[in-house]
């Protein structure tokens, strides 16, 4: 299934959460997995019992903390890990704790999907996703990249607007393109590299055919 001669690059995001069950913008609210979740997780980390992990990135949020070390367990492995704001979810601002489908109700469908999936729309007090990606990009192609470069095979385990920002970057998707982007809880993303950072393959493991979006 995985190519011994190249290194991967591993994205998973977090398990479902307490506000992904109730259909609520999370954000920075530092919310916990529901048991659905640690499943989830557990399953994510089943997938990939066959790539040997050299380390992990993850974000500073409970959600995001509660999946790796739920993955590690399954894996029976200690990983070097880092910690950084960098992957952290979204901003979402004024719509922090407001629930999803009440939103789409008051503004509509249109409006609803450019607020929840556009590149550039900016939020009251929170971000977009371009600024996301903005502080995204650099930290993988600082502290990630160089990995993978020298043959390690990475774990990053953060949230859905993150990893569609870079997923936007990994795979040069379009500012238009970028809204298509789904990535589902505890759903992981395999990337194959050549020995210069090139990304040859990429492998999509759901955790869970009824995948929780962002």
């Amino acid at each position: 299934m995985y190519s011994l001669d190249m290194a991967h690059l591993i994205l998973v995001r977090h398990g479902k959460s307490e506000w992904n069950q109730l259909g609520k913008w999370t954000g920075l609210t530092d919310i916990g997995l529901v048991e659905e979740g640690i499943e989830e997780a557990r399953r994510a980390a089943e997938a990939l019992k066959a790539v040997e992990i050299h380390s992990a990135y993850v974000s500073k949020l409970l959600r995001a903390q509660q999946t790796l070390d739920e993955m590690c367990k399954v894996l029976n492995i200690q990983l070097k890990t880092f910690t950084s704001a960098a992957l952290n979810e979204r901003d979402y601002g004024i719509y922090t704790g407001k629930n999803k489908w009440q939103i789409k109700d008051q503004i509509g469908d249109a409006e609803f999907m450019r607020l929840r999936r556009g590149w550039d729309v900016p939020i009251p007090q929170g971000e977009s996703l371009k600024e996301v990606h903005a502080r995204v990009v650099p930290y993988y192609l600082e502290s990630i990249l160089p990995e993978i470069i020298r043959g390690k095979n990475a774990l990053v385990v953060s949230h859905g607007n993150t990893l569609r920002a870079l997923a936007k970057h990994l795979e040069q998707i379009s500012d238009e393109k970028v809204a298509e982007v789904e990535i589902g809880t505890g759903e992981a993303h395999v990337y194959s590299f050549d020995n210069r950072g090139r990304i040859q393959d990429k492998q999509v493991l759901a955790a869970n055919e009824n995948k929780a979006q962002v």
